[in-house]
């Protein structure tokens, strides 16, 4: 991070009060946390959709979402 953009972080933050400060740390804690699921705990998934399930969504993805409309928007 550049230094200026850290310092003009901190020196706004010096204006506030402690319960708006506390709220700043707040957000950027939820900024910093990490997003989504880590694929690890997906694995249980694996292999619960049957072959036959996979077939009709393939089908259908090559049906209906495969196609472009050239007088669409």
């Amino acid at each position: 991070m550049s230094a200026t953009i850290r310092d003009q972080i901190i020196e706004q933050v010096d204006r506030l009060d402690d319960p708006q400060r506390l709220e700043v740390l707040n957000f950027v804690r939820r900024l910093a946390a990490p997003q989504g699921t880590p694929g690890q705990s997906l694995l249980h998934f694996a292999g619960s959709i049957s072959p036959a399930d996979l077939e009709a969504m393939s089908q259908a993805i090559e049906e209906g979402c495969e196609k472009v409309d050239p007088n669409g928007w």
